[in-house]
């Protein structure tokens, strides 16, 4: 089993998230947490025994901030509050995601902003341990007040409400709770708010799409120096003296890579003397680009683990007694990072699929048409590029910002949003075409590669030729692709980790 992780509100890590989320490592809460979780919570208990009139503990919500509750209806309003905002839509969160927000949630309340009872804290981490997983609509949030409707799905099964997935099956809310053994809440003052207002849907979905794109950009480098072996292509531009005239780190790693990945290469080696002078810019320029991504990845991840580690509540409750209202709930910190990386992934698809134009185009290659060893007879990797190039227009859809759109929503009050839910979501689905995308090059490079036998490359990227043969045979003549190209895209995980 896992380790188990502790949680205080400051030091949670992307790797953490990853590790909960992905491999269900236990969580608990730390016990310096428990006291500041305390601490915020006692100076709620004092404003409701003196009658002081605060957003959120004894008011309306949003445009109906100015509404006095009373103090019978306090925890009505908590409840109500709850179901009325689980207003998503569209398909549900992936396990893995759901178990990310309930982590990321129970953390942000052990910061000791958000008012709540701990209790609400271990509800949270037993749902975790127990994997009830709620039902959450995908769809529904405009990233402020934060991810109001996911959140507010999320909090459901813990009030017996909603729905929830536990042990395979999709179950009331309040079942799945009693088959784990359970006990629902009844919120108190403030704990409504306290579990919907913030980023924790955008930076769960951020947070995993992240560790899958440092794969990315990894495999990026190997599938690019098979397809450079493929053309006969040049290792002088990695040269580090070029790089180290530039330095930006993700270019200077890149370039570091490919020359490891390309050292020893029969191949290369076999036309070192030849006349060609410079390659073209989608191999020569391979570091810029492959960097460009590493670097826009570097900077989300760091907003990242300055987000899941952040107060995002609001109103904020201080252990000095100030409840303050603001506006860490909004999504544009990690909007604009996120939209970046996303960006950045495009890209780096876009130069994979030229490469992989010039590896079937034979006056670009000096390869087999289409890399078929019977051209005419057979069409060979005609369509697997075509495939590249309709995925590359997809992304470049896909690529435009959520950032930078705005829509008034909530009577005017929440007059600017951040949509940094929709960024995320598309950043999930660009990482997946991306990786389809590379795995097609890796499938055409390798091919490619091949008809320079008996010649081997370096290797590592002979390592990452046979990875590929267990799972696709070289192809003779036309054969359906469908599940080759699958499983090239299924291993751009496992070749990122050469050399």
């Amino acid at each position: 089993m896992a380790e188990r992780i502790l949680i205080d509100g400051r030091n949670l890590t992307l790797d953490d998230v990853r590790a909960v989320a992905l491999d269900r490592a236990p969580v608990a809460l730390a016990k310096e947490a428990r006291g500041r979780i305390e601490a915020s919570r006692r100076v709620i208990d004092h404003i409701l025994e003196s009658g002081r009139v605060v957003y959120g503990v004894n008011t309306g919500f949003g445009k109906l901030a100015e509404v006095k509750i009373s103090p019978d209806q306090v925890t009505a309003l908590q409840r109500n509050l709850v179901c009325s905002h689980a207003c998503g839509t569209g398909e549900p969160f992936r396990p893995e995601i759901v178990r990310a927000m309930l982590l990321l949630r129970a953390n942000v309340l052990a910061s000791g902003f958000a008012g709540c009872r701990p209790v609400v804290v271990e509800r949270l981490l037993a749902m975790l341990d127990a994997g009830v997983h709620p039902l959450i609509p995908s769809q529904g949030s405009v990233g402020a007040s934060g991810d109001l409707a996911p959140l507010a799905h999320l909090a459901l099964p813990l009030i017996g409400e909603g729905e929830a997935f536990h042990a395979g099956r999709r179950l009331p809310g309040a079942e799945a709770m009693r088959r784990a053994g359970i006990e629902p809440l009844e919120l108190e003052a403030k704990e409504g708010l306290a579990l919907i207002n913030g980023t924790q849907a955008s930076a769960a979905v951020a947070a995993l799409a992240a560790g899958r794109a440092r794969r990315l950009v990894d495999a990026a480098d190997v599938v690019c120096a098979l397809s450079l072996e493929a053309c006969l292509g040049t290792d002088a531009a990695f040269d580090p003296a070029i790089h180290a005239a530039r330095p930006h780190p993700g270019q200077v790693e890149s370039a570091r890579r490919l020359r490891e990945l390309l050292a020893g290469s029969r191949i290369r080696q076999s036309h070192a003397e030849c006349t060609r002078v410079q390659d073209a810019y989608s191999l020569r320029c391979a570091p810029q680009v492959h960097g460009a991504a590493r670097d826009a990845l570097a900077h989300l991840e760091q907003v990242l683990t300055i987000e899941i580690n952040a107060a995002t509540d609001n109103p904020m409750v201080f252990p000095d007694g100030r409840v303050i209202s603001g506006g860490n709930f909004h999504g544009a910190p990690i909007a604009v990072p996120i939209d970046s990386l996303a960006i950045a992934l495009t890209d780096l698809a876009s130069i994979s699929e030229r490469r992989l134009a010039r590896l079937v185009d034979p006056a670009l290659s000096g390869l087999p048409p289409f890399l078929t060893p019977q051209p005419g007879l057979n069409s060979g990797f005609m369509m697997v590029q075509v495939t590249a190039a309709a995925l590359v227009s997809e992304l470049k859809t896909l690529a435009h910002p959520a950032s930078v759109d705005s829509i008034p929503t909530s009577a005017g009050q929440e007059d600017h949003v951040s949509m940094s839910t929709w960024a995320a979501r598309k950043l999930d689905r660009i990482t997946a075409i991306t990786q389809t995308v590379l795995g097609l090059e890796y499938l055409a490079a390798v091919q490619g590669v091949e008809f320079h036998r008996p010649l081997r490359s370096s290797a590592p990227l002979e390592r990452a030729i046979e990875t590929l043969r267990r799972k696709a045979p070289r192809l003779e003549g036309d054969r359906i692709m469908h599940a080759d190209m699958d499983a090239a895209a299924g291993l751009i995980p496992r070749i990122a980790r050469l050399p």
